[in-house]
Order: C-alpha cells, then sequence, then structure tokens
C-alpha cells in the first residue's frame, strides 16, 4: 500500500478508473458475444444489425485506452469476416 499522500491519491483514482475501464471491456466481449452467436444461429440480418454495436463498443474501448487500434481492427474484421463467411 502507499504511504505518501499523492500516492494514496493516484490509488483512488486508478481504481476509479478501473472501473469505467472494466464496464467498457465488458460491453465490448459482450457485443461480440452476441454477434458470435447470432452467426452460429445462422440469423445474419439481426447479426449485421449487432455487428453495428459491436463496432461502437470496440471503437470506444479504443478511445479510452483499453485496447490497442490495431487490435481494434482486427476484431473487426474478423467479426466482419465471419459475418460474410455465414451469409
Amino acid at each position: 500500500m502507499p504511504i505518501i499522500k499523492s500516492a494514496k491519491k493516484a490509488l483512488r483514482g486508478s481504481q476509479r478508473k478501473k472501473v469505467y475501464n472494466d464496464r467498457r471491456n465488458k460491453a465490448m466481449k459482450g457485443a461480440i458475444k452476441d454477434v458470435k452467436k447470432l452467426v452460429i444461429a445462422k440469423d445474419s440480418k439481426k447479426a449485421l444489425a449487432e455487428l453495428k454495436t459491436a463496432y461502437q463498443a470496440i471503437d470506444k474501448a479504443v478511445k479510452r485506452g483499453i485496447i490497442k487500434k490495431n487490435t481494434a481492427a482486427r476484431k473487426k474484421s474478423r467479426l466482419a469476416k465471419l459475418i460474410k463467411k455465414s451469409s
């Protein structure tokens, strides 16, 4: 545990940020899972609609610095490829 006052303050801030980052990460992963479930169920129209929300979640994760830009591009590419393959 931190001893110095500024280190204690930094720890509190980092704990607050972790909550937001975890929430954003969970939303992203959930959106990706939803798309994959729809692809498995062979519901390509709903999967395309859900793809939009997955893209938004991925882009927001990049904006917050949770994942890197290339990782986001790879995730988006693989999702689009998965949907195209199924339809």
